[in-house]
């Protein structure tokens, strides 16, 4: 006769020791049933978000089990090969076959295939990262899909890893779009020669269209090479600042102005097609708005092929950088020849100088809070350690906020100690910690 054992619920204590313990668990069926008994809601605050995490880490040993699920499904090739590509070919019946079974569209559905195949055959490094929990879903996808292409021209097994490697290790404190651009670095950098001819016959297919919608609305999407949609951006986001000093100054005895920024840069931007149509004659000229382009001197000077970085949009091929870096003013700053980062010096007042601010722009490229990518041009430079408790004027001081996460520093509770290489930690209202790598040239953002 079997006795039944009643349930003895967990303390606090006891739940917030097992969530850190299944945490640090190696993913699996055993860490995952332990998880799947604990109420959340139950748990502290604090204790909330390593369950969160510790169920991330879980979903991503699923979803590496996945991969290997839809390959024995579709098969390691394709069963179509498209010419004599056969590492881009498609599948009929297997194709359909996935479709069916997890209730996705047939493109859907050869993608997922496309990257199963891409993680299991050529990204062995990848996938054990995933089975671990060390990376997400999200990242091991942008990581699959970002190298596939240059795998299909011939890189080689030792560049595959050395991708693979860096990739993996900027997941640790990035989004998946951050890796997405860490992985174009760093093939542009591996194999500068198949990235200028993808990015040349990229170029051909810029266009632009328009789309009718309906409630008396339209589509307009641009597709331009990044340097060209840079000063695009620029110049929308140049435009709402003058005209917003107006505003400020009119509105100061009338109506605020209560559009939102999506509302301001549309406007923006018909305002200034508008005013380039009454514009008579129309003329040929250079670019008039600045865009900041890192290139290292080698490359310049044409002695080198190392990819440029473009603010805002992350690795470019050498002769891009060089074309654009003939058509801009120059302020130079000085590397860590290790490192590549920017190095640290300091000012004595509260308001940095604008050389100061040229410096951070450059060395920070974004807002510094976790995962953020506004543009550091865009953001506010704020100080880590307020000037009122004694913190100074420096680079080591200083970093870029973009105006919502120096707010949520302001007011709602998170903190941030500035460290001398560009890097900083933040806590949040709960004592969490996150920890944001210093931004070195060689680096996406």
């Amino acid at each position: 006769m079997t006795t039944a054992h009643k349930l003895v619920p967990l303390l606090d204590g006891d739940l917030t020791h097992k969530v850190v313990e299944l945490l640090n668990a190696i993913p699996g069926i055993k860490t995952l049933s332990e998880l799947v008994a604990i109420d959340p809601v139950k748990l502290t605050p604090s204790t909330r978000i390593d369950y969160l995490t510790a169920l991330e880490r879980q979903t991503a040993w699923l979803q590496a089990l996945m991969q290997r699920a839809i390959i024995a499904v579709a098969g390691n090739e394709p069963s179509v090969a498209n010419g004599e590509d056969v590492f881009f070919g498609v599948d009929e019946a297997e194709r359909e076959d996935v479709s069916t079974a997890l209730r996705l569209s047939a493109g859907t559905a050869q993608s997922r295939i496309d990257v199963a195949r891409t993680l299991v055959n050529y990204l062995p490094n990848t996938c054990s990262a995933l089975a671990t929990g060390d990376i997400s879903l999200a990242h091991a996808n942008v990581i699959a899909k970002e190298t596939a292409a240059a795998i299909r021209d011939g890189l080689t097994e030792f560049q595959i890893f050395e991708v693979e490697q860096r990739a993996i290790a900027h997941a640790e404190f990035h989004t998946p779009a951050q890796v997405a651009n860490q992985v174009r670095t760093s093939l542009a950098r591996i194999a500068p020669e198949t990235f200028e001819d993808t990015v040349a016959r990229a170029r051909d297919t810029r266009r632009v269209s328009c789309y009718n919608d309906s409630d008396g609305m339209s589509t307009v999407v641009a597709i331009l090479p990044a340097a060209d949609a840079q000063v695009v951006m620029n110049a929308i986001e140049s435009f709402i600042r003058l005209t917003g000093a107006e505003n400020n100054a009119a509105n100061s005895i009338g109506a605020k102005d209560v559009r939102s920024t999506d509302m301001k840069r549309a406007d923006a931007l018909t305002a200034i097609a508008a005013a380039s149509l009454s514009a008579s004659p129309v003329t040929p000229h250079r670019r008039p708005i600045a865009i900041n382009v890192t290139i290292d001197l080698p490359t310049l000077l044409g002695l080198a092929e190392n990819p440029g970085q473009l603010a805002g949009y992350g690795a470019i091929p050498a002769s891009v950088a060089r074309e654009l870096a003939s058509d801009g003013k120059w302020k130079r700053f000085v590397t860590d020849p290790q490192t590549g980062n920017l190095l640290d010096y300091g000012r004595e007042s509260y308001e940095p100088p604008q050389a100061l601010k040229d410096f951070l722009i450059a060395r920070d490229r974004t807002c510094r809070f976790p995962g953020c990518r506004r543009s550091a041009a865009l953001s506010d430079l704020d100080h880590a350690k307020s000037w009122e408790e004694g913190g100074s004027t420096s680079a080591e001081n200083l970093g870029a906020l973009c105006r919502r996460h120096h707010r949520l520093k302001t007011h709602d509770g998170w903190s941030v100690t500035s460290h001398g290489d560009g890097s900083c930690t933040w806590i949040s209202p709960l004592g969490k910690k996150f920890f944001t790598p210093a931004r070195s040239i060689h680096d996406a953002v």
